[in-house]
């Protein structure tokens, strides 16, 4: 989402990306998918790479998110001496044995999950939503050591309430503007069974606003005020498991057989804690992001990033950006309906206006 844009959806029918077009299995002879789910904790990535270098795998693709206490990944591996997938069967299982232990630890909150994949077509993004969606992220932590005090106003504001005339839930969130933010929505509300019928996207140079009208596939709003919350909270969820939370450190350098490994070891020693991370490898290049705080969750000390930056290499891990300040908590009622925010947005630079039949 770009800054200083408005939109408005319409449809006669739906807005809904198609489950038969966006989810498939393909075979794949270049890379193994591992798609893995469980409780986070600092370290984690450190000892899941380890695992993986110390059974020849070599990670040339991955993303890894984080949020409200759980972690999942979608990890793509190679063998170390052929640069192919890893077809073995013994060997898979050997992979998701030990994986599922490390992801498991002495947690006792839920059980590990992963699962060996072919490579399909499913956005990797949409899958990690899936993952994380599956594993009830958005569920409140119970136990009070997992919990960290966030400041309330860096938190989305999402609302469901009732359009009785048109037999609609209008949905609106507030909250900080980022790349993805309406595909991050989007899928979300697809997964959980829900149409978007009409919708605003709002946004400005900092914050982005969002209303949508929709109903359950079954034709029907919705009709409790359990699912009401539940729609609540997984749509907080969904902007906040790809916030760019902490320090963006980024790593470009020759890509080599346990390079990961390596460098979560150095970050897991100096008491960095991986909030996300991004891992690719282009012509023979490790191009990674990582996203960290201290274990507490807070901003890193400076000295300690100069130390690790010392250890891996000045030129190869480089300092990109402190996370931006929260927007402002919103105030009053979010609800516009459509054309009620049609003044607002235009207060807004690059005004659009775009409709979409289906």
């Amino acid at each position: 989402m770009g800054c200083g844009s408005w939109m408005r959806l319409e449809s006669n029918a739906s807005f809904v990306p198609s489950m038969r077009d966006s989810v498939g299995v393909m075979p794949s002879e270049e890379h193994t998918s591992i798609e893995l789910s469980g409780t986070d904790r600092p370290g984690l990535l450190s000892e899941m790479c380890a695992v993986l270098a110390d059974l020849h795998c070599n990670v040339v693709n991955a993303e890894i998110w984080t949020h409200n206490a759980r972690a999942a990944a979608v990890v793509h591996v190679t063998d170390d001496s052929t640069g192919c997938a890893i077809k073995d069967l013994n060997r898979l299982t050997t992979i998701k044995e030990l994986l599922c232990n490390v992801l498991r630890g002495n947690s006792e909150l839920k059980a590990a999950k992963m699962t060996l994949a072919t490579p399909g077509v499913t956005n990797r993004d949409r899958r990690l939503h899936q993952l994380m969606f599956a594993d009830r992220d958005y569920e409140k932590v119970e136990r009070a050591e997992l919990q960290r005090i966030e400041d309330k106003g860096s938190r989305p504001h999402v609302t469901a309430l009732d359009c009785s005339q048109k037999d609609y839930t209008v949905v609106t969130m507030r909250s900080k503007d980022r790349p993805k933010l309406l595909f991050d929505i989007i899928c979300t509300l697809t997964d959980m069974q829900y149409v978007v019928f009409h919708g605003m996207v709002n946004t400005g140079r900092m914050e982005a606003y969002q209303e949508f009208y929709i109903r359950h596939v079954d034709g029907l709003p919705i009709s409790s005020e359990a699912e009401r919350e539940r729609v609540v909270q997984c749509l907080e969820a969904a902007i906040e498991r790809r916030a760019s939370e902490g320090l963006e450190l980024q790593l470009c350098t020759d890509d080599r057989v346990g390079l990961l490994s390596d460098i979560t070891r150095i970050f897991r020693e100096n008491s960095l804690c991986i909030k996300r991370a991004e891992i690719s490898t282009k012509g023979g290049k490790a191009i990674d992001t990582f996203y960290v705080t201290d274990v507490t969750g807070n901003t890193v000390d400076p000295k300690i990033i100069d130390s690790v930056r010392r250890q891996i290499g000045q030129t190869i891990l480089q300092v990109r950006r402190n996370s931006s300040p929260p927007p402002k908590a919103p105030q009053g009622t979010t609800m516009g309906y459509l054309f009620g925010n049609l003044f607002k947005a235009r207060s807004f630079q690059n005004f659009k206006l775009i409709r979409s039949y289906s």
